[in-house]
């Protein structure tokens, strides 16, 4: 499927899924320094803490839009203001098709994320509209193995991104936070979303 990517300009590889992004839990890290160790002190929230950690869906994008086989990469982010659920995914899949329609994309490979009944039900309606319109980009769905983090290359960059984000002596507020996720993904900063009232 990669190689069938890398063949064609207007797909795309999308490995989709969701983290969280903690305010209190220190990641496991080293450093190195030279003067003294840094320690990280470990944070305790309080009882009425509003946002403990805020969740947000990654895509981690891969094409080839020139040379084959010459990756182009790409990470575009959405916090939201509750936890994943399949309704904001879908609002979620909408923003990333869009962007795609916008950059000249036909098909996007998600190859990474497990997905709902709710979930498979709204991209075969969604693959069913783009063939009978001609318009918008098909998602064509390939999910990796449960528990085999090592498959998703967005892991690692999970790993990485937590451990510059830290603050070792204390507490960033959820704003503060989110601002350095961005930046230390290189990403440009989005709207929330936000589960509509009507949904249950």
């Amino acid at each position: 499927m990669i190689a069938l990517v890398g063949r064609h300009p207007d797909w795309v590889i999308g490995y989709l899924d969701e983290t969280w992004w903690s305010r209190f839990e220190q990641p496991h890290l080293s450093s190195w320094v030279e003067d003294q160790m840094l320690r990280l002190v470990e944070q305790m929230p309080k009882p009425d803490e509003p946002q403990k950690a805020l969740a947000c869906y990654d895509l981690l994008l891969r094409s080839c839009p020139q040379e084959p086989e010459q990756w182009q990469e790409d990470i575009w982010l959405h916090f939201t203001e509750s936890h994943p659920v399949s309704a904001l995914t879908t609002q979620y899949l909408e923003w990333c098709c869009g962007k795609l329609y916008a950059l000249g994309k036909r098909v996007w490979d998600n190859a990474s994320w497990h997905i709902s009944k709710a979930m498979r039900q709204w991209i075969a309606t969604h693959n069913r509209q783009v063939k009978e319109s001609g318009q918008w980009v098909r998602i064509w769905v390939c999910a990796l193995p449960i528990k085999r983090p090592w498959l998703n290359p967005i892991e690692p960059k999970w790993v990485h991104g937590k451990r510059r984000v830290v603050e070792p002596d204390c507490t960033l507020s959820p704003a503060e936070l989110e601002e350095r996720v961005y930046a230390a993904l290189d990403a440009v900063a989005e709207p929330h979303l936000v589960l509509s009232q009507n949904v249950v």
